[in-house]
């Protein structure tokens, strides 16, 4: 069965009129008069008209939706800036189409072209943790596609890039490790070669140099695919525990990181905080009412998902060249809870 609409050719044969009087009444064109106008529009609400979006797209080039690139939907960060995002397009009447890539670079440019493919207006990507190469964005950027970075971003591609300010946020997490007694203090990234996952270690380390610490290499691990992989991360966490002398706490620098890391102490009967202290990068809604409430350094996932679409529709909808672009940094927040208190 096939679902019939109602089209602009039915409401002027129904009103006695031209198509193209139809057509202008509809875009409230000023050369029809108002009497007409109210006709049209009094009876397309009627039939309950709605404009056809593809023949739209093919008059005006363009398609009214945007793509988006995130390496998860079930990463709580990413979900949320999911939210934003569509708070924002949604609004200014575009659609968003959403694509994963499970953290798999194949994935990612396989995801990028299909989008292009379906003629979308522009790109808001988080870049998977196995790219290093982004030539794949390049030449589509060099072929005027919008293309807007968020969370890991590619410094060699000159547009609009939104993130957390992961320095601050690793700063803050280790200065409390320290202050409250902790100084054996290890670090978990996803791969080493993300620009937010740097971001992170060069606050981590920083912090240690302002108390007058070292950072031990035995402390610090990273896992390619951001925790995806068990064995990956089992193999960081046993270093990590197994280390001489033993890490007291640890900073781990991803929401699934995070999650993973949680099932992995519970598997093996690690005791938090007592037998090591834990922070997270974690925007989830139940670290609170975790056993013990597990200490977050929280992203402001849905500021930063809404501000990249403003930015990516400003590309999109400007008339003329952009040459001037933003790399906005949105400030963390440390929440302490009971998996990181005063050590004893």
């Amino acid at each position: 069965m096939r679902f019939e609409t109602i089209t602009i050719k039915d409401i002027a044969k129904a009103l006695g009129l031209s198509t193209s009087t139809v057509s202008r009444a509809l875009r409230d064109s000023y050369e029809i008069g108002i009497e007409t106008k109210k006709r049209v529009l009094d009876y397309a609400e009627k039939m309950n008209y709605k404009p056809n979006q593809l023949a739209l797209s093919l008059r005006e080039r363009t398609s009214k939706s945007i793509g988006v690139v995130v390496s998860e939907i079930s990463n709580t960060f990413f979900s949320k800036t999911i939210d934003g995002i569509e708070s924002i397009a949604y609004s200014r009447g575009y659609n968003v189409i959403i694509t994963q890539t499970h953290e798999s670079s194949a994935r990612e440019v396989a995801n990028v072209m299909h989008l292009a493919s379906r003629s979308v207006d522009g790109i808001l990507i988080s870049l998977s943790s196995e790219t290093t190469d982004v030539s794949h964005l390049q030449e589509l950027y060099g072929k005027n596609m919008p293309i807007v970075f968020f969370d890991r971003v590619a410094n060699d591609i000159d547009t609009h890039k939104v993130i957390s300010d992961n320095y601050q946020g690793a700063y803050d997490a280790v200065s409390h490790l320290i202050e409250n007694g902790y100084k054996r203090i290890a670090f978990i990234g996803s791969a080493q070669h993300l620009s937010n996952i740097q971001e992170r270690y060069k606050g981590f380390e920083d912090a240690h140099a302002d108390a007058g610490l070292k950072v031990s290499n035995d402390y610090v691990k990273y896992c390619l695919h951001g925790g995806l992989i068990e064995e990956e991360l089992d193999l960081a966490l046993s270093g990590i525990l197994n280390s001489k002398p033993k890490a007291q706490a640890v900073l781990v620098c991803g929401d699934s990181l995070t999650t993973n890391c949680l099932r992995y102490f519970k598997k093996h009967k690690v005791s938090i905080p007592d037998d090591i202290a834990v922070i997270g990068f974690s925007n989830h809604d139940l670290a609170e009412v975790l056993n013990p409430a597990l200490t977050t350094v929280y992203q402001p996932a849905f500021k930063i998902g809404g501000y990249a679409t403003e930015l990516l529709l400003q590309m999109i909808e400007s008339k003329s060249e952009i040459k001037k672009f933003e790399y906005k940094k949105f400030p963390c927040e440390l929440f302490v809870r009971d998996s990181a208190p005063k050590k004893k």
